[in-house]
């Protein structure tokens, strides 16, 4: 399988490190990218094919659009003349399938990826939908590409790409929030910084590493730490009068319709 990426950022640079991880050929895989010191880099790095041009997407099997969802209907364009029957695979945040293939002529070998930030450690999650032209071939193609990067999930309606959006691709900045806030209750109850960092991003790492690994639900684990009359009982029962969980749905809700507004303003 032959790949190229246009666009050299994070996003590509972690599928790239997580595939040359797994074994796959450097050699096979080429990079569109603009700015030649990053061009460099990408080469010197990871030992990749670079260029400027479009001019060898017709001898690959898969392209990856790896750019700013602002730029993609410009390079959607500058792409068209160069399809014949390549898988192409977009992994820019808000623009749908429709929509790129109208940019691509009505193209319609496309998969849409919605990655989270987790995939530049390969501890992410990608969520993927194909248009219906896409054979079961290049979904194969699609999963090898982005397990690369962690786990895969494939989708059924591609406007689930909005729930998707608010829980796994927002949710790394959740996650953070709160570690930010045990973080600070921490440092109010007498720990040092340093004490109350390694206090709360070990305990939320283990939890969820045991969360991963169990085979019991996450309620149970909860109610497993939860003791009659403790200490947990009495953290968790302020976590319940504040209405936390109505207020994450709500959180999760307010996301999943900005993904949606995105989605139309960035396919006009």
């Amino acid at each position: 399988m032959k790949i190229n990426f246009i666009g050299g950022g994070n996003m590509a640079r972690a599928i790239i490190g997580g595939l040359k991880q797994n074994g796959f050929a450097m050699s096979d895989i080429t990079v569109l990218e603009p700015d030649a010191q990053k061009r460099t880099e990408l080469a010197q790095d990871l030992n990749v094919q670079v260029t400027d041009t479009y001019a060898e997407f017709r001898n690959t099997d898969v392209i990856v659009l790896a750019v700013k969802p602002q730029q993609l209907k410009e390079v959607c364009q500058q792409l068209n003349p160069a399809l014949t029957s390549q898988l192409v695979v977009s992994i820019a945040a808000g623009v749908r399938s429709k929509d790129m293939s109208t940019w691509l002529n009505h193209y319609q070998g496309i998969v849409r990826v919605m990655p989270n930030t987790p995939a530049q450690i390969q501890a992410g999650v990608s969520a993927l939908y194909a248009m219906p032209q896409v054979t079961q071939t290049q979904r194969e193609q699609a999963t090898t590409i982005l397990a690369a990067v962690g786990k895969t999930l494939w989708l059924d309606d591609e406007a689930k790409m909005d729930a998707v959006t608010a829980i796994s691709g927002s949710g790394p900045a959740y996650v953070f929030y709160f570690i930010e806030a045990l973080q600070a209750a921490g440092v109010a109850l007498g720990l040092k910084d340093e004490e109350a960092n390694m206090l709360a991003l070990q305990t939320f790492a283990g939890a969820s590493l045991l969360a991963t690994q169990s085979n019991t639900d996450v309620k149970t684990l909860r109610a497993q730490v939860t003791s009659k009359g403790g200490t947990t009982e009495q953290g968790i029962l302020t976590l319940e009068s504040a209405n936390i969980k109505h207020i994450v749905a709500q959180a999760a809700k307010a996301a999943a319709d900005k993904s949606v507004t995105l989605g139309d303003l960035l396919g006009q």
